[in-house]
């Protein structure tokens, strides 16, 4: 067997997900020839976890809704740290991109006259999220994958990318290994798409799939692009907690759209006991108000449940930990109350809901149309990622793009939910329209074969160390329990030191990491080789949060639990430094357009 595939692409997409194949579909259509990789099976993608819907302002429920509207909830949710022009794109274009799915052929849930449906979802004033039941994401998968698969493009599965290569400045390629041979693969290209998604598996307690290592953002940060925002970290509310097998595992917002409330063991709704200022006005302040709202009353405010992901996270945190918490750990979401109110409440549920009433009747032997669910924060999304240019998805390193969540801007303090799936789609696009505009004007750079010999010497290391070393998984899950204990969600200075200190004491266990066996699907290698890129995006998390001296969104620090006029304009921005360190500094939000200005006194 040859130790080494060679291939050549214009443009190189890494990331299978909605992002990915977006980016993949766009630019072959501009002619130029395109490969995915994807380090799983095609169809696997994390994207299929998304259950909501897509965030999209088409007022097909309510025609006081527009982008003007989305743009304003965006900039609200994400507390003024995201970049004004990113959220004006997204707002702009997401109706489009939902429409070209559908004319793809995706089937969406109706409303009675026969338009996508939308419901309610938090942060979003009005219903907004276009849906196939709980099941979008699976629903935008399939319809991408369909569309990619007559265009011309060529896909590399379970082949994993662990380099990026350069000529001078530019990207001119990529080296990884396939995992079934332990095949090595190098690809030449023009321009490079990372669209590889989350950085989940660097916490005990995720949403996320095994992927989910934070290769982008680390693939991206050692060829010399930025980070930004890394602070922000989404931990979702709502992941199960029982049985332990599945902790983690999400639970959608949507049961939340639907009507379902959050209650404490004690059987109070205890989210009516803290709604932040920003969101008074909007939010009810009684039971059937918040009940009205997710039956379509337009003149109801959203209840409680519907704030965004950071505030309710927190607050169920609050109860677990003053001893209100459920018996396993979490609070109860109860969606099977509403049967007091609607006849036929049980099969409202299972058809709205149908996903999440097979899994927790299959995982937890819970009817959710019977009794309560129980729940709680689970590692979800990072806002923060590679920073890139608003227009064009491109990095700060010449021919190297990103989309989805590896790239940032979009969210900023936090992300609204269903903002993600359209963010992959507005700026899929993008990304892959430029990519192959880029491709197009560039020339074939040359790929050192001295880099590739350097990668492959670092990606056969474990296989050279002794035998008796400590393995991968054992350092993985102490960095794993590390950042869970002392970078989660309720962070102070202390421990985030701690954390950094810790992290360093762990990458030096883990450059004597052995693993034995030979090439062919190996798992432990596979985890050594992930081990770099989970330490440098824990890294610049605690170093990010380190520096943010205030609580904003996302990041809330119990030794400074206020918003900081200091903070509340910068980005924090992270390089790799020529000592190898990673140098941290703050760089000003890009500032709102006079119209943006404008559009965001008149929503308030």
């Amino acid at each position: 067997m040859a130790d080494r595939r060679t291939h050549e692409f214009d443009v190189l997409v890494i990331g299978a997900g909605g992002a990915g194949l977006r980016a993949a579909i766009e630019a072959s259509s501009a002619g130029v020839k395109v490969g995915v990789v994807c380090k799983s099976l095609l169809g696997k993608a994390h994207t299929v976890m998304a259950e909501g819907g897509i965030a999209a302002a088409m007022a097909n429920v309510d025609e006081r809704d527009g982008w003007k509207v989305h743009f304003a909830d965006t900039m609200r949710g994400g507390q003024y740290l995201s970049n004004p022009r990113m959220a004006e794109l997204h707002a702009r274009e997401a109706p489009d991109r939902v429409n070209e799915l559908e004319a793809w052929g995706a089937v969406f849930d109706r409303t009675k006259d026969g338009r996508i449906l939308q419901r309610n979802f938090g942060g979003h004033k009005y219903p907004r999220l276009a849906h196939v039941g709980d099941r979008t994401g699976l629903e935008m998968i399939r319809t991408l994958q369909d569309h990619s698969i007559h265009a011309g493009i060529d896909f590399l599965m379970e082949v994993t990318i662990i380099e990026l290569l350069k000529d001078g400045d530019r990207v001119i390629g990529a080296f990884g290994y396939e995992r079934e041979l332990g095949r090595f693969h190098i690809i030449r290209c023009k321009a490079v798409i990372l669209a590889t998604g989350g950085i989940g598996r660097g916490f005990k307690i995720t949403s996320n799939s095994w992927e989910y290592t934070g290769d982008g953002h680390a693939l991206a940060f050692e060829a010399g692009a930025e980070l930004i925002d890394m602070e922000f970290v989404q931990f979702h509310p709502t992941g199960m907690v029982w049985p332990p097998s599945v902790r983690g595992i999400l639970v959608t917002e949507g049961v939340r759209g639907e009507g379902g409330v959050l209650r404490n063991s004690e059987g109070k709704r205890f989210m009516f006991d803290d709604i932040p200022d920003l969101y008074k006005d909007q939010t009810a302040d009684n039971e059937e108000e918040g009940w009205r709202y997710t039956q379509g009353d337009r003149n109801a405010r959203r209840p409680p449940e519907l704030l965004t992901r950071d505030h309710v996270a927190r607050c169920i945190v609050r109860e677990i930990k003053e001893g209100r918490g459920s018996p396993h750990g979490g609070v109860f979401l109860d969606i099977a109350w509403i049967k007091e109110r609607l006849p036929k409440g049980a099969e409202h549920i299972r058809r709205k809901l149908p996903s999440m009433y097979h899994q927790f009747k299959e995982l937890a032997g819970i009817d959710i149309t019977e009794e309560a669910m129980e729940v709680g924060p689970t590692t979800h999304y990072v806002m923060g990622g590679i920073r890139v240019d608003a227009e064009s998805q491109m990095s700060t390193v010449p021919g190297l793009y990103a989309a989805g969540e590896c790239a940032a801007g979009l969210h900023g303090a936090n992300r609204l939910g269903g903002n993600s799936l359209s963010d992959l789609l507005v700026f899929g696009k993008r990304a892959g329209q430029h990519a192959a505009r880029h491709a197009q004007e560039q020339g074939n750079g040359r790929i050192d074969g001295g880099d590739v010999q350097r990668a492959s010497s670092r990606a056969l290391a474990p296989f050279e160390r002794d035998a008796d070393g400590e393995g991968p998984f054992q350092i993985q899950y102490a960095l794993q329990e590390m950042m869970q204990d002392l970078v989660g969600i309720v962070r102070n200075e202390d421990e985030m030191q701690r954390a950094a200190k810790g992290i360093a004491e762990l990458r030096q266990r883990a450059e004597k990491v052995a693993v034995v066996g030979n090439r062919e699907y190996n798992p432990g290698w596979h985890a050594a080789l992930d081990l770099p890129n989970l330490f440098t995006v824990v890294e610049a998390i605690t170093l990010s949060g380190i520096e943010r001296k205030e609580s904003r969104g996302a990041h809330f620090r119990e030794d400074y639990p206020e918003k900081s006029d200091e903070f509340a304009k910068v980005n924090t921005t992270l390089r790799r430094a020529a000592d190898g360190s990673i140098e941290v500094r703050r760089e000003p939000v890009p500032a709102l357009s006079e119209e943006q200005r404008q559009i965001i006194e008149e929503m308030k």
